[in-house]
């Protein structure tokens, strides 16, 4: 069997390696070319180019490299044509993905598989109806999402999400961080306010005045701030006008066993929107989510959303026990409120996180193995026979 699979980020090289493991586990003699990063390539991925070239985020950047995007595009589409593999596996970043999978499904019938469904559950709906001109499966990370994808005409196969199998601190680690950081019993709060720069200039001076707040009614209550590489600096010069500095973990490679005792060893997390929620709900941390964006954003947005909440732990666990502050919501004084209720009352949020995680695929068979799965029964059809 010869598979084509591209990833353009993290999160896709992730999904890629793992669906590529679980690919071997049931074929026995499979090939895979494709772009990726390290883990794809770890699994035997033969890359086209680096996948840094085509991760692009939003449309700014979008259009300043069009050009060259639409090189690569042609390139990518072209190469799944010589290649002849029996499925294309496209992994997320759509922008990038899907436009590949149309120009493969116009000159050929090779079968196509995006894998991460798009939001249309939360807006833009239409989009479900396009991919299906060239996209024959999707593979979910949500339950709610196959009857979205169905509804356009394309099989959809939930797989579950990667967080129901990424690592978290054992009981010992937790106590070690607390020990390390001089916390010990002391009640903890994450601060999370994302790894763009965008989000975390517009939401720390928020974050900070929350932070403010607590302190003056708490002040046994300790900060922890991990942050990613690229806004290090950022939010170690931001801090440095808080009342109350945190204590701010850098998430690099050396520092993720830390940032999972710190979510272990959380009492409460203010978190912006994201998959940050999910992870908290994986060690059952209790959460409050706030997030903001700037002015013509928010209308934009605003105007074509369709859900009322955009945390993933309400919408998985179909309840609104994450209490969310969004957009002109996006309060100090209101937020802090809502985090200082977490903290004494964190019993409201216990069981929609240990749904949400069930309702994940906690406890069953790894995402990477149903993903491999689905693409074998879809390609071979009902019987699901493997080679």
């Amino acid at each position: 069997m010869r598979v084509f699979v591209i990833a353009g980020e993290a999160s896709g090289d992730k999904l890629g390696a793992a669906l590529m493991a679980g690919l071997r586990r049931h074929v026995q003699d499979v090939a895979f070319d494709g772009i990726g990063g390290d883990r794809m390539l770890a699994e035997g991925l033969h890359s086209l180019f680096p996948m840094d070239e085509i991760s692009i985020m939003g449309i700014t950047e979008i259009l300043s490299q069009y050009r060259n995007l639409k090189a690569r595009i042609r390139q990518t589409a072209d190469a799944v044509l010589a290649a002849r593999p029996d499925v294309l596996v496209t992994i997320d970043l759509p922008e990038f993905g899907l436009r590949v999978a149309k120009q493969v499904k116009a000159e050929s019938d090779i079968r196509t598989v995006h894998y991460v469904a798009p939001t249309v559950w939360a807006w833009r709906p239409g989009r479900a109806k396009k991919m299906a001109h060239h996209i024959d499966q999707v593979l979910a990370l949500f339950p709610f999402e196959p009857p979205y994808m169905q509804a356009a005409g394309m099989r959809c196969d939930f797989v579950g999400h990667p967080v129901v199998t990424d690592p978290v601190a054992s009981a010992q680690d937790k106590e070690q961080f607390r020990a390390a950081h001089g916390i010990g019993t002391a009640p903890l709060a994450l601060i999370l306010p994302g790894s763009r720069r965008s989000e975390v200039s517009r939401l720390l001076p928020v974050f900070g005045d929350v932070v403010s707040r607590l302190r003056q009614e708490r002040p046994d209550l300790r900060f922890v701030l991990p942050t990613a590489p690229n806004v290090a600096d950022a939010v170690r010069g931001a801090v440095r006008s808080w009342p109350v500095e945190p204590i701010v973990l850098d998430t690099d490679d050396d520092g993720i066993v830390a940032k999972r005792a710190a979510f272990a060893a959380a009492d409460v997390a203010l978190a912006a929107s994201g998959t940050v929620s999910l992870e908290l709900a994986a060690v059952g941390a209790p959460m409050v989510i706030a997030y903001d964006m700037n002015w013509l954003s928010r209308q934009v947005i605003g105007r074509m959303l369709r859900v009322d909440t955009v945390t993933l732990v309400n919408l998985v666990s179909e309840t609104r026990a994450v209490p969310e502050f969004i957009g002109a919501n996006c309060q100090p004084e209101p937020i802090a409120h809502a985090v200082r209720e977490v903290l004494e009352h964190p019993e409201t949020q216990r069981d929609a996180m240990a749904l949400t995680m069930d309702r994940l695929g906690q406890g069953g068979l790894p995402p990477g193995e149903r993903a491999a799965l689905a693409v074998l029964d879809g390609f071979y059809g009902k019987r699901g026979q493997t080679t």
